[in-house]
């Protein structure tokens, strides 16, 4: 079961849908905890959902099931993270996404 970090209001949760034993999720999982995400904007706190824990809603398992690693921000999936991405590409990435995800193109 994810646990939620504490959020301020600013930050926003982004998702990480993935799998124990996942080699690109827990891939994708080490790459983001290397960011500081908290410089993207809007400010964003890495939340890991384990679709497979006892608890999780099996509505999540059976959407993201063969799709995992799946990040989503304010309920909405991002598009698929290339898992050749690392570092600055992958910062700037996911400004894109988040900024496209949000409007604020």
């Amino acid at each position: 079961m994810a646990v939620t970090p504490f959020l301020t209001k600013a930050q926003q949760p982004l998702l990480l849908y993935s799998r124990q034993g996942c080699c690109l999720c827990e891939g994708l999982e080490q790459r983001l905890r290397r960011l500081d995400l908290s410089a993207i904007a809007p400010p964003l706190v890495l939340e890991v959902i384990d679709i497979d824990a006892p608890g999780t809603d099996p509505a999540l398992k059976a959407r993201y099931d063969l799709e995992v690693p799946v990040l989503a921000l304010a309920s909405m999936p991002l598009p698929r993270v290339s898992p050749r991405l690392d570092g600055d590409g992958l910062y700037a990435w996911l400004q894109r996404a988040c900024s496209s995800a949000l409007g604020s193109d």
